[in-house]
């Protein structure tokens, strides 16, 4: 059975019925984060003792946990300075046409349906209020939808806003139109992205939602959108099924007229 443990900074989920230990799955998630850069390099994890509290492990899985993490250098721990991110991607960002790439995603959203699972108000997980730019105090929004293509669901989208756009993320709006269309017609449009592409494992939450199997290969997108004073206003981290989307990059030559963009590709 899965377990869902809600914290003031995410929901935390683990099955206890599974085969693969629990130490590994927490392991697995918190390595997941790392990668995907929602905890950046140098940014604190919790300590055992919090570990213990959020996932209900005692506290010797909580250090077997941190204990893997630093012997596979994501994480450096010193005492009386705690645990912190020292993964580094080793990759160069690649530039690309923001401007097609937003196109490339609304064409995909026309292509799809989706069900919105929940919007609500909430204080963001620290990763989020970073990313944001929001103050520990501040709230935000969290958008969950699925998405599907031809009856079949494709993948779980998370998204967050800063809460003086609630009145504009609505469930009403995100059933009629994309997030980023949603966001263009309030006023904020997207004039610049960083966005990384990981693959990860299915949890027992996403696994459900898309109708696979529980640690199935998934494609993660995270994406952080910028208005055109450089303020961030969407966080948006989206799980696809590995077995029905590909992402296709269109490559050219250094001074062609084309910028390279990421097209996402369903089988």
């Amino acid at each position: 059975m899965a377990s869902v443990h809600k914290t003031p900074e995410e929901i935390i989920v683990i099955d206890r019925d599974a085969a693969v230990p629990l130490y590994h799955q927490i392991y697995l998630q918190l390595r997941d984060e790392i990668l995907s850069g929602q905890r950046p390099f140098h940014s604190a994890l919790p300590t055992e003792q919090e570990l213990s509290d959020i996932y209900s492990v005692s506290r010797i899985t909580a250090r077997r946990v941190l204990t893997e993490l630093a012997q596979q250098h994501f994480v450096e721990r010193k005492r009386r300075l705690g645990t912190r991110v020292i993964f580094e991607s080793p990759t160069k960002p690649m530039e690309a046409n923001i401007d097609q790439a937003v196109d490339s995603l609304l064409a995909f959203g026309r292509r799809t349906t989706v069900n919105v699972i929940e919007v609500a108000t909430e204080s963001p997980p620290l990763a989020v209020a970073a990313a944001l730019k929001v103050g520990p105090d501040e709230k935000v929004v969290r958008a969950v939808r699925v998405r599907s293509l031809e009856g079949s669901p494709l993948g779980y989208i998370v998204s967050y806003v800063p809460a003086a756009l609630a009145d504009v993320i609505t469930a009403k709006a995100l059933a009629r139109a994309p997030i980023l269309k949603i966001l263009e017609e309030a006023g904020h449009k997207a004039e610049h992205a960083e966005q990384t592409i990981s693959a990860m494992q299915a949890d027992g939450v996403i696994s459900q939602a898309l109708e696979i199997e529980a640690r199935a290969a998934l494609l993660r997108i995270t994406r952080t959108s910028y208005d055109g004073a450089k303020t961030p206003f969407l966080l948006t981290f989206a799980h696809y099924r590995a077995d029905k989307f590909t992402i296709r990059l269109d490559l050219q030559h250094l001074g062609s007229t084309v910028t390279p963009t990421l097209v996402p590709d369903v089988s």
